[in-house]
């Protein structure tokens, strides 16, 4: 009986999503993130900034049932890739206090508790102050205004390096020293300068 010849080497499969990705990219024009591979599949080109950027699509997913495209940029703290690990925890902290002082003083009070602090412990909770008073702290260790405005710009509002570059007139060179001035302040204030980088 003749032995059968070996299969023909089956390409690996596509990380989740990406088929998805593509063929998204495909339908919209913008190729220009895509590379075939050895095996004459489509696929994005790894570490890009084009290829990070997540597309959505409304109506089921495709364009030609008239669904809309939608465009996820990249967290700017993770595309910036001159960052170092201990820079992006400390802009991340630094979010993470801002979006907590939001959110808890967003938070409705209890009926039972009077306007007027009236009962004893009464008034702004303590969760709300002490989330506040984070924030409020961290702002205050970025100390120049022009390191602050770009700090909140990206690790807040999460604007693009050229975006803020370009609304302020600088290069984005300069725009990138003041965010890591802003992001080595951040560290010192959490307590991370002393850490070992791992």
């Amino acid at each position: 009986m003749p032995r059968k010849s070996a299969k023909k080497a089956q390409p690996p499969k596509l990380p989740k999503g990406e088929a998805e990705q593509v063929r998204i990219r495909r339908e919209v024009g913008h190729d220009f993130a895509l590379k075939q591979d050895a095996f004459g599949r489509q696929r994005l080109t790894t570490g890009t900034a084009e290829a990070r950027r997540v597309y959505e699509v409304s109506n089921g997913g495709y364009t030609s049932t008239g669904g809309i495209v939608r465009l996820r940029n990249v967290d700017p703290l993770v595309g910036i890739t001159s960052l170092s690990r201990q820079q992006r925890e400390a802009g991340g902290r630094f979010r993470d206090d801002f979006e907590r002082s939001q959110r808890e003083g967003l938070q409705p009070q209890s009926w039972s508790e009077r306007v007027d602090s009236g009962r004893v412990g009464g008034g702004v909770p303590d969760r709300v102050l002490s989330t506040g008073r984070a924030y409020a702290q961290a702002a205050t260790a970025l100390a120049h205004w022009e390191v602050a405005e770009v700090v909140r710009k990206i690790c807040l509002e999460g604007q693009s390096v050229k975006a803020v570059s370009e609304r302020a007139g600088d290069g984005r060179d300069v725009v990138v020293k003041l965010l890591k001035v802003g992001l080595d302040l951040l560290a010192v204030h959490y307590g991370m300068m002393g850490r070992r980088a791992g």
